[in-house]
């Protein structure tokens, strides 16, 4: 059985990262890059090594040698010979793509049909890279915003007759006026293909919000930080159907299947399924096929719930409870006795505070994790450090 093993991963330079918060948190000096995201994970595009394997293996390779042997017969079964998650450490300081992933039908029906048509999957307007879905959770680390689900459209008739821009009392009138799907998917579709000059309206609009005594001043101010990220971009415009989160440290949220959804400031650790299938809706310079959109985004009114961890059992771990058959994100905090995280799935263990020592394996400081096979022994000690846990929901820890 193969014991736990380090686990180097891939950093990813978009342009909406942070400077400054990953080099923060490694105690390594900025290169002046923006460093959005580091991948603990077997994702084809960038899979994380394994330094201590003979031969230095990337983690996609060793588990294609012998899948069973990494991932245990369960995950096999149940999602096939690859890791079916994948953490992140996501830090952002502009606003990501607003953007929705499909369900699994979805997804397998537009990626079948994209291969017939003879779609390359590095072509711009190639939706469906795979046959997965891709429900994702976002843990923050520290003070986190989001945008995330249409607000109910009342509300947001309230939000753009604050705003007092005479082209969008048509928009108000809708929302207030239709039925709820109806009027979130027509003002969608109008924010799409508004012209520039509503949105430097609005982004102006915005900014008197922000400044003015009321209820939408820190929801107007998330705003014009996304309009200051992507001037004349329509995204501005769909985000303002969106409800504005604000996460604590230590709060999660959790992303479904056609939930439109962008993050905005902060650092986080992100859990996803294994997938690449996204379709935006603005704040990007990327292919946005609105007719498509239209099929794949949920246009019903929902209050984001903010999810706090629950006690696993385990001393120390608590995790986050979601519905995704993929993945399970807990927290463990060690102490000087040991505790078993023996699993009978795979696991990525990632260390976020003081050093944790794995037995048998690695020592783990600030940054560093480990890969675990399925069914290897594990247990973990070490005074007030923070541990960051993802596995499959195939049982709990022994």
């Amino acid at each position: 059985m193969t014991a736990p093993s380090l686990l180097s991963p891939a950093l990813r330079n978009y342009p909406w990262g942070s400077r400054t918060a990953i080099p923060a948190l490694l105690g390594q000096q900025p290169d002046g890059e923006p460093q959005a995201e580091l991948w603990f994970g077997a994702h084809r595009a960038a899979p994380s090594l394994l330094p201590d394997r003979p031969g230095h293996p990337d983690l996609a390779a060793a588990i294609a040698a012998d899948p069973a042997q990494e991932l245990g017969e369960a995950s096999l079964a149940a999602h096939g010979p690859e890791l079916p998650f994948l953490l992140k450490l996501l830090a952002a300081e502009r606003a990501l793509s607003v953007q929705v992933h499909p369900t699994r039908k979805q997804a397998q029906d537009g990626h079948d049909r994209e291969e017939a048509a003879g779609v390359p999957l590095n072509a711009p307007h190639r939706t469906f890279k795979d046959r997965n879905h891709k429900p994702e959770l976002l843990c923050a680390l520290e003070p986190f915003e989001a945008l995330c689900g249409f607000r109910e459209p009342a509300r947001t008739a309230e939000l753009l007759d604050a705003l007092a821009v005479p082209e969008l009392c048509r928009w108000s009138a809708v929302l207030r006026s239709r039925p709820a799907h109806e009027a979130l998917s027509h003002t969608l579709r109008a924010a799409l293909y508004a012209p520039e000059r509503l949105m430097r309206t609005v982004a102006a609009a915005l900014h008197r919000l922000t400044v003015t005594p009321g209820p939408w001043n820190n929801t107007a101010a998330a705003y014009t930080a996304v309009a200051g990220d992507f001037p004349g971009d329509p995204g501005l415009l769909a985000a303002l159907l969106l409800n504005h989160v604000r996460l604590d440290a230590g709060e999660a949220l959790y992303l479904g299947a056609g939930v439109p959804h962008t993050y905005l400031r902060g650092t986080g650790v992100e859990i996803m399924a294994n997938s690449d299938n996204v379709l935006r809706c603005g704040l990007n310079d990327k292919h946005v096929d609105t007719v498509l959109l239209a099929d794949i985004v949920d246009c019903t009114p929902m209050r984001p719930a903010i999810m706090l961890p629950t006690p696993t059992g385990l001393t120390g771990e608590t995790q986050f409870c979601s519905p995704a058959p993929e993945f399970i994100l807990s927290r463990l905090e060690t102490g000087t006795e040991a505790v078993s995280v023996t699993d009978p799935g795979p696991q990525v263990l990632l260390c976020l505070a003081g050093h944790v020592r794995l037995t048998p394996g690695p020592t783990l400081s600030r940054g560093a994790a480990a890969f675990v096979p399925a069914g290897s022994p594990c247990e973990v000690t070490g005074a007030r450090a923070v541990l960051y846990r993802a596995r499959v929901p195939m049982g709990t820890a022994s």
